[in-house]
C-alpha cells in the first residue's frame, strides 16, 4: 500500500483528497494532517482522506509522496518539521503560488535522499478552507511541475501522474520563468482586485455607490474576498515579479488617463486593443506568432527532453530572454506588455 500525506487540508489540499479518492486509485492510501480538529473531521465525513493524522512525524513516515498544501509561509517549519521521519528516495511536493523562494527553501531543509519537486495547480477560488474543496477544482487546468535539480526522473513522473490523476495537465517551467508569469496573470490580479475595493470603499459615498455596483464591480473584485494569511505570503514570496508587473500596470494606467483627457481615438484604440487581446486568450490563441517563437514541446515532450534532449532547455532559454526584454522595457514584449502565456 502506497502512502500519498497530505499536509494541510484547506481548498487545495481538501481538493486534491478528494480528487484522489473520486480517482480511486488502487493500492493507495490518503492520509491527511491539520492543525484543526474541525478540518480533520470534515475530511473524513466527506471522505477526502482514508486516515488523519495530527502527529505530522507518523503522517510522513511511511508516505511514498508528501503533499505540502499550507499556506506558503509556513512551508520553511513544515519542511523542518518532516525532514527526520521521510523515507530515504521518497518525493516531497508543494501547490505553493510562488517557487523560487520554496525551491529555496526545500534545498536548505529537506534531506539529501528525499526527491523535492515543486507543484503549482492553476486553479483555486476566492473562498478558502476546506468547505469550499471541491474534487473537480483541478479539472481542465494546467498543473506546474518544477523539479529540483536533483529530483530524479521516477519523482518527475510521480508528480505529473498525480497531476493528470486529478484532472489537470502537467506544464514544465522554469522557477524564474515561472514567478514572473503567474505574477502577471495571478499575484496582479490579486494587488489590483483589493486595491480596487480599497479605492472606491475608501470614498465618503461608498454606501450609495455599493448600491449601485453590480456584476462588473463583483467580478473584478472577486479576489479581494481571498484569504488574506494566502495573499500576503503570495506576494512577500514574489516581489520582484509583481513589482515589475504593477509598474507595467501603472505605465499602462497613465498611458489610459493620457488618452482619456488628450486623445479619445487613442482610448477607443487601447480597448479594442485590449479585447481582441482577451478573445484571443479566452479562444486558446497566441498573442503573437512571431517566425522566431521557439517551438513548445508537448507535456510529453518536455518529461522526455528533460531527461534526454536540450529542446525544452532552448525553449525555456527563448523564454527567459523574451522576459528580460520585457524587463529592460523593449524588445519583443514591448513597453507595458505581458509575456505570452504559452
Amino acid at each position: 500500500m502506497d502512502r500519498i500525506t497530505i499536509i494541510g487540508l484547506g481548498l487545495i489540499g481538501g481538493s486534491l483528497g478528494l480528487a484522489l479518492k473520486a480517482a480511486k486509485l488502487k493500492n493507495v492510501e490518503v492520509v491527511g494532517v491539520d492543525i484543526s480538529w474541525d478540518v480533520v473531521n470534515a475530511a473524513k465525513r466527506r471522505g477526502a482522506v482514508d486516515f488523519t493524522e495530527r502527529d505530522i512525524s507518523r503522517a510522513v513516515r511511511d508516505a511514498s509522496l508528501v503533499v505540502v498544501a499550507t499556506p506558503i509561509m509556513a512551508f520553511p517549519q513544515v519542511f523542518e518539521a518532516i525532514a527526520p521521519d521521510l523515507k530515504d528516495g521518497s518525493v516531497v511536493t508543494d501547490v505553493g503560488s510562488t517557487k523560487t523562494q520554496v525551491m529555496q527553501w526545500a534545498q536548505e531543509k529537506l534531506p539529501a535522499g528525499v526527491n523535492f519537486v515543486g507543484g503549482h495547480p492553476m486553479a483555486g477560488k476566492e473562498a478558502g478552507g476546506f468547505d469550499a474543496a471541491s474534487a473537480t477544482l483541478f479539472q481542465g487546468t494546467t498543473y506546474c511541475v518544477l523539479p529540483s535539480p536533483t529530483a530524479s526522473k521516477g519523482a518527475v513522473e510521480l508528480v505529473s501522474g498525480l497531476a493528470t490523476t486529478v484532472g489537470a495537465t502537467p506544464y514544465f517551467v522554469d522557477t524564474a520563468e515561472h514567478d514572473m508569469l503567474v505574477a502577471g496573470v495571478s499575484h496582479l490580479p490579486l494587488v489590483l482586485s483589493a486595491a480596487l475595493v480599497n479605492a472606491t470603499a475608501a470614498s465618503p459615498s461608498w454606501d450609495e455607490m455599493g448600491k449601485l455596483a453590480s456584476s462588473g464591480f463583483r467580478d473584478t473584485s472577486r479576489l479581494a474576498s481571498s484569504d488574506q494569511e494566502l495573499a500576503k505570503g503570495i506576494t512577500l514570496t514574489n516581489q520582484p515579479g509583481l513589482l515589475h508587473w504593477i509598474d507595467a500596470y501603472l505605465t499602462v494606467l497613465l498611458d489610459w488617463r493620457k488618452a482619456l483627457t488628450e486623445d479619445p481615438e487613442r482610448l477607443l484604440a487601447n480597448l479594442d486593443k485590449a479585447r481582441q487581446a482577451r478573445d484571443r486568450w479566452a479562444a486558446g490563441q497566441s498573442q503573437r506568432q512571431a517566425p522566431e517563437a521557439a517551438p513548445i514541446p508537448t507535456a510529453g515532450e518536455q518529461m522526455a527532453e528533460m531527461f534526454m534532449g536540450s529542446r525544452l532547455a532552448q525553449a525555456l532559454r527563448d523564454q527567459g530572454e523574451r522576459l528580460r526584454d520585457i524587463e529592460r522595457g523593449g524588445g519583443r514584449g514591448g513597453e507595458g506588455g505581458s509575456p505570452e502565456r504559452r
